[in-house]
């Protein structure tokens, strides 16, 4: 039974995963720290902003024998900013369907607080979520931890078992599942590819969505079931 909706908000409501993917990869590949994008995707997609930089710096160590450079999150974070502000929009159909469902929902999203802000905001998402919006920044531990949808949930006053949540990385996927909720594995963010579905499931999504077309349609379904 469904009684609220949790949305991952980068590559879910808004097409931003496709720009964060092009600075950050640029950026590595700049420092002779370069990744396949597939599996880039599968293992960082999701990941909070500390964890990831962390990550990096790990990796940096142990494949270049030193830190990544000063500065290098820095200006990995003003690039990306500059493409929010002059390339970011809604993932199609992301506004329209949000408006038009009634139930109570939220967004958790690893992005830092203010970022997200931003992001809904122009892409015209904010009144629909606020004051239901939460970050990495509310919780102790991000996805794939369970914190954040339960803090979700918590705030809406729904019970986790009758949340769904709509995620595109199998980090946030496995953080909904073990906080005990229904999780769909949303494809129609631009940078998902041909191996994201598979993923998705194998990480504990109980079916696969294209498209916000396709979401609003069994949305309206659900609700109704219930």
């Amino acid at each position: 039974m469904t009684h609220a909706i949790i949305f991952d908000c980068d590559g879910v409501l808004v097409d931003s995963e496709v720009l964060a993917l092009e600075v950050e990869l640029s950026a590595l590949a700049g420092i002779g720290l370069p990744y396949e994008r597939a599996a880039f995707q599968a293992r960082f997609m999701g990941m909070d902003n500390d964890s990831f930089f962390a990550a990096l710096d790990a990796d940096s160590h142990a494949r270049r024998g030193v830190p990544l450079p000063s500065g290098f999150r820095a200006r990995c974070h003003a690039r990306y900013r500059e493409l929010i502000e002059t390339r970011l929009a809604e993932v199609p159909g992301a506004l329209q369907t949000v408006a038009a469902c009634p139930t109570p929902k939220a967004v958790a999203s690893s992005s830092e607080t203010a970022m997200l802000e931003i992001k809904l905001r122009k892409t015209g998402l904010w009144d629909h979520f606020a004051p239901h919006v939460y970050s990495a920044g509310h919780v102790a531990r991000a996805k794939p931890a369970p914190d954040l949808f339960l803090h979700a949930a918590q705030g809406l006053g729904v019970a986790p078992a009758a949340c769904l949540v709509l995620e595109d990385s199998a980090n946030g996927v496995t953080g909904a599942r073990a906080a005990g909720m229904t999780v769909w594995g949303f494809l129609g963010g631009g940078h998902m590819n041909e191996d994201a579905g598979a993923r998705l499931l194998a990480a504990g999504a109980s079916r696969l969505v294209s498209g916000w077309q396709e979401a609003g349609r069994l949305l309206g379904t659900a609700l109704a079931v219930s």
